[in-house]
């Protein structure tokens, strides 16, 4: 290597045109030969790409006469062709790269077209941004429009693990200002932990050094972040953040698929005034459920709860009050279940709890418990605070039928022996209940 602005060389950049120098002495000096000037004549010409200087073409030869305008001419023109093959170079690199990169978000797309749920969604966006950049953390955060909060969803990286479903307000962090402004944060890919906070003061990720906070967009509309770090500088460079950019578009669309997959899945399996499951969802889950206690010898208990007297309270007090007490009743089976219990509105007044692992003594006592607690509820009403009763019906599988309709119908048995033993009680269902049932028909 050797200074370009020297000599003949720094002419001809200088000048912006060819210099040639003939009948050279032997103490004259090239800085790309070692030792004495081996030759007699050179010349220098520079070389251009569009109006910039490239680089500099010299030929040069031992016999002191200058060069001729047709050896002028050809060394102009291998000028022009070693531009174009630089041009070329650059082009085909730029392509193999660019291919590179296609590849990389294509694989990265098949990842996150392939996931269906949220959590499969951020661990594919974070599996893939691997692909374009070498980082030591990664999180990706979701926006709440509702309180314009933030939750971190998903961690990657040493001692990463404590973020990990954490909840920050909107405040002047990187996260929330990428959220609020909808672009790429901070602008150089560089933490200045004196001035800039990734998520909140109480919430510090790892230390890093280089950091990049991507928005995830869906038409318009932040569904949150994806934050990468890395404890080197210069990580996040211009050469990779294009790329990251439209790595984290595929993410918001994917994201927004899951949302709305689970809205789907939600107005499917859920009762919309409660929010518990509905009687399809309660069926199908009642199903793969038995079969599990047969295969591994388990009892099962199901419980069909009704409010009485439920039509007076709707004609007396009209459906609006009536929607009250049914979402009540909803709430306080929620309060009373197990975290092995599934609990769905049949329609109208009806719910029905599923218990697993429970013999009917349990599911009796589960039950009382339940009418105890809608008996102690008060529900107000435009005259007043209103109370109900419920009566429950309790069968037990493999006593009371060993598939869902037996077992559900042995439950309704007991449901009504309930009723008609006066209302605002607990029975469980037996073989006696059954043939005193049938001889009242």
């Amino acid at each position: 290597p050797f200074q370009a602005g020297d000599g003949v060389f720094g002419a001809a950049l200088a000048g912006r045109n060819r210099v040639s120098l003939s009948q050279l002495k032997g103490s004259y000096k090239l800085p790309y030969y070692g030792g004495a000037c081996p030759v007699g004549a050179v010349s220098v010409l520079p070389v251009f790409e569009g109006n910039e200087v490239r680089g500099l073409l010299v030929a040069d030869r031992v016999a002191p006469a200058p060069f001729t305008e047709a050896e002028l001419e050809v060394l102009a023109s291998a000028g022009r062709h070693a531009v174009r093959a630089i041009q070329n170079e650059r082009l085909f690199i730029q392509i193999e790269r660019a291919k590179a990169e296609q590849g990389k978000l294509y694989r990265a797309s098949e990842a996150l077209g392939g996931a269906v749920h949220e959590a499969d969604v951020v661990e594919a966006a974070v599996r893939s941004a691997r692909e374009f950049a070498s980082f030591d953390f990664a999180a990706v955060t979701v926006h709440d429009p509702n309180d314009d909060s933030h939750e971190i969803r998903a961690v990657s990286g040493d001692g990463a693990e404590p973020l990990l479903g954490a909840r920050f307000g909107q405040n002047n962090s990187l996260v929330s200002m990428v959220v609020r402004n909808r672009h790429t944060l901070p602008y150089k890919g560089e933490l200045e932990e004196k001035r800039q906070v990734v998520f909140s003061d109480r919430l510090q990720m790892p230390p890093v050094a280089s950091v990049l906070v991507l928005p995830l967009m869906m038409h318009d509309r932040p569904l949150g972040t994806l934050v990468l770090g890395a404890r080197r500088r210069g990580v996040f460079s211009d050469a990779v953040r294009p790329t990251l950019e439209v790595l984290a578009r595929h993410v918001a669309v994917s994201l927004a698929n899951a949302r709305m997959l689970k809205k789907l899945e939600d107005l499917a399996t859920t009762d919309g005034l409660t929010g518990l499951l509905n009687k399809r969802a309660l069926i199908d889950l009642a199903t793969s459920k038995l079969a599990a206690a047969h295969r591994f010898n388990r009892k099962l208990s199901v419980i069909v709860s009704d409010i009485d007297f439920f039509k007076k309270v709707n004609d007396t007090h009209g459906h609006d009050v009536g929607d009250v007490v049914i979402k009540g009743l909803g709430d306080v089976l929620r309060k009373c279940m197990r975290s092995t219990d599934s609990v769905a509105r049949f329609g109208g007044e009806e719910f029905v709890v599923l218990c697993e692992e429970t013999d009917g003594k349990g599911a009796l006592l589960l039950a009382e418990r339940i009418r105890e607690e809608l008996a102690r509820t008060s529900f107000p009403t435009p005259s007043g605070p209103l109370k109900v009763t419920c009566s429950l019906g309790v069968a037990t599988c493999p006593e009371a039928g060993r598939d869902w309709e037996a077992l559900f119908k042995s439950a309704d048995e007991a449901l009504y022996a309930s009723k008609h033993g006066g209302r605002n009680r607990s029975t469980a269902w037996t073989q006696a209940l059954r043939k005193a049932s049938h001889a009242a028909e």
